[in-house]
């Protein structure tokens, strides 16, 4: 099936990201919220991403002015839906938003559609079997911030069609994006182990291994990780995280089981960067 234009139902951190990378790649890119703010701020964010790709000399104005020309913004998901090639669900991680969402895709996007979910961990297969035609459902997991990040896991649900699988594959390529492909398990591939390592490290916290800090230098000279795993769980988000680790404890078993430690902190208010103040302070 040949792509040409692409819907992403969420404006937050990766609705935002993947209606850049959409637009940026060529695709007429509609983008919906529920929150006029939020698009507000999703378009000033993808604005600001193409000013500094032209400040850094890695795009050009007028091809920055021509993607932001290709972004169509809107907090009606039955317009935005309307005639699209390639759905992009990219709610926050409760299967409830999702299938509400997916209730929206059923009643609006063309029949022949296709549709990815950004989830990160949850059931594709759940997701897809909400929709009268599930074989067009596959999972399209980019990763956090999506402009500098290469990669997109790729899942296989239970009745995803091959059609379904080869048209997320060219349009994650045509956004420039590294790929491989998961059949469909908790957490698929980084985030199953992404959980343990910073599950792993909020017990060593717990027990006073080490300092925060010491355990995220540890891990960045030591296994030569790009961020520790406090670092990563505060650009997340502890909530998202503690949702995770909680859907894979529900399906995994003991070995996934949340740290009491970070129970604690989300209970706390301390969900990371984006409220100031998570393992860290901001």
């Amino acid at each position: 099936m040949t792509v040409q234009t692409v819907t992403v139902l969420g404006a937050g951190t990766m609705g935002h990201g993947i209606a850049h990378a959409a637009a940026a790649a060529g695709f007429q890119t509609r983008l919906f919220d529920v929150s006029e703010s939020q698009i507000e701020r999703a378009r000033s964010l993808i604005d600001g991403i193409f000013i500094k790709a032209v400040d850094l000399g890695k795009a050009t104005r007028p091809d920055a002015d021509a993607a932001m020309s290709r972004l169509i913004s809107t907090t009606d998901v039955d317009a935005a839906l309307r005639g699209a090639d390639l759905v992009i669900e990219a709610a926050p991680e409760r299967m409830d938003l999702k299938l509400k969402l997916f209730a929206d895709i059923e009643r609006s996007a063309p029949a022949e559609a296709i549709v990815a979910t950004n989830t990160s961990a949850l059931s594709i297969t759940e997701m897809a079997g909400t929709l009268t035609r599930p074989s067009r459902v596959g999972g399209m997991h980019f990763f956090n911030p999506v402009h500098k990040m290469k990669l997109v896991e790729i899942v296989r649900a239970l009745e995803s069609s091959p059609d379904t699988i080869e048209t997320i594959e060219t349009v994650a390529r045509r956004m420039g994006k590294e790929t491989v492909l998961v059949s469909e398990s908790p957490g698929f591939i980084t985030t199953r182990v992404n959980a343990s390592i910073g599950n792993e490290a909020f017990y060593m916290l717990m027990e006073g291994v080490a300092s925060a800090r010491d355990i995220d230098k540890a891990l960045k000279l030591g296994l030569n990780h790009p961020m520790g795993p406090f670092e990563l769980v505060d650009l997340v988000g502890l909530d998202t995280r503690l949702s995770i680790l909680e859907y894979l404890h529900k399906s995994m078993g003991e070995k996934y089981r949340p740290c009491p430690l970070l129970v604690q902190y989300v209970k706390a208010g301390r969900l990371g960067k984006k409220v100031g103040r998570g393992v860290y302070e901001y």
